[in-house]
């Protein structure tokens, strides 16, 4: 890539992406985020459940297939 072409990339960039302005957090987010956690207890849906029930059924049936399932986690 010849100088030119290169500084008319840099240009390019330049115009597309505007200056930050304010570059770091004005708070810290971890507190934040551990109050969302403790505020909702942690919920397995019902696909998940469903999912453990058809690799068990899967195990039971053919129990040829667990150390595939094995190799597979």
């Amino acid at each position: 890539m010849s100088e030119k072409n290169h500084e008319d990339l840099g240009r390019a960039l330049r115009n597309a992406l505007p200056p930050m302005g304010q570059a770091e957090l004005q708070r810290d987010l971890w507190p934040h985020l551990l109050r969302r956690l403790e505020e909702r207890p942690g919920r397995v849906p019902w696909f998940d459940w469903a999912l453990i029930a058809l690799v068990a059924l899967w195990a039971l049936l053919s129990p040829q297939m667990i150390p595939i399932l094995l190799y597979h986690l």
